[in-house]
């Protein structure tokens, strides 16, 4: 049995409680898929992370929910460099390359003029497929009637690393009545039952934010919601260009809020630039050191999930 310190960060705040919550692991080369697995488990967070050595890029990131490791994860990205920079082990290196299992991404450090560090990511080439479930079924899933969902806009899977389904909501409303059944979820995802659910809307609280979003994970992950959502928000940016600009803008900045149902009070800023018929998508957020725990590692056969 061994101790392990786990760095909570929140993310998307500058306020404790208030971001998503990603724990970070410092000594991510010491430790075995199995035992990254486990902590990921016991941290219980929809991320942790774990910065290991990386023989094509800067760092290599790596990151895990509760049950199973992921390709990316946007707000743990954040954490991590953020945890790194803080504590002296980067530098002044920026941009720099992150190695992860979507792909080498470029990330850049800068500090704000009110003295606020800001990590920017750029993001996979956004990819959408389309959704021929039922409507119904999936509005039913997270707790709505099918005349909750916007009438024209289309329902589509999205992924810059990682596949989501966005959901237009007519009404901001609505998501206050949200009651996901995850375990539902894979039987109407029928084209991607391993992707989580990402409804959205133009109406917001925040008269300076742009979309509104909750995210509800896949069954498989072993987290219910995530607070504030880098990928999907992402993503989602490059939605807004080709279906609500439709395509009549090159480049553009949207603010996604996300978390306040929950409690929390998130914001993600968004940078889509359009380059022939490809998307390039950067999101940009900070973070803040909650706490610092320890979490006991003991050895379990078998632990590690397919």
């Amino acid at each position: 049995m061994k101790s392990i310190t786990v760095h909570h960060y929140d993310v998307f705040s500058n306020q404790p409680n208030k971001g998503n919550p990603a724990g970070v692991v410092l000594n991510g080369n010491d430790l075995t898929d199995e035992e990254m697995q486990q902590i990921a488990y016991k941290v219980g967070f929809n991320e942790t992370s774990f910065p290991i050595k990386s023989n094509i890029a800067d760092i290599n990131i790596r990151f895990f929910t509760p049950g199973h490791e992921m390709n990316l994860c946007g707000h743990a990205t954040m954490a991590t460099i953020y945890a790194l920079k803080t504590k002296g082990l980067l530098g002044d290196k920026s941009p720099l390359s992150i190695e992860t299992k979507a792909g080498v991404l470029p990330v850049s450090i800068e500090t704000s003029d009110e003295n606020e560090l800001l990590i920017t990511m750029k993001q996979a080439t956004p990819t959408f497929e389309p959704f021929n479930g039922s409507r119904a079924q999936l509005a039913q899933s997270i707790g709505l009637e099918e005349s909750d969902l916007h009438e024209t806009l289309p329902i589509l899977y999205g992924s810059t690393g990682i596949w989501t389904l966005l959901i237009p909501i007519k009404e901001l409303k609505a998501f206050k009545k949200m009651k996901p059944n995850t375990k539902e979820f894979p039987a109407i995802l029928k084209e991607m039952p391993k992707a989580s659910i990402h409804p959205f809307c133009m109406e917001t609280f925040d008269p300076k934010a742009t979309m509104h979003a909750r995210h509800f994970s896949s069954p498989f992950s072993g987290t219910i919601e995530d607070a504030v959502t880098g990928t999907a928000s992402g993503v989602m940016g490059a939605y807004y260009g080709k279906h609500i600009m439709n395509n009549e803008c090159d480049s553009f900045h949207l603010v996604v809020e996300q978390g306040q149902e929950l409690g929390k009070d998130g914001r993600v800023f968004v940078k889509v630039s359009k380059h022939n018929e490809t998307w390039d998508v950067e999101i940009t957020g900070n973070a803040v050191h909650v706490q610092a725990f320890e979490v006991l590692l003991e050895k379990e056969e078998g632990f590690l999930k397919e």
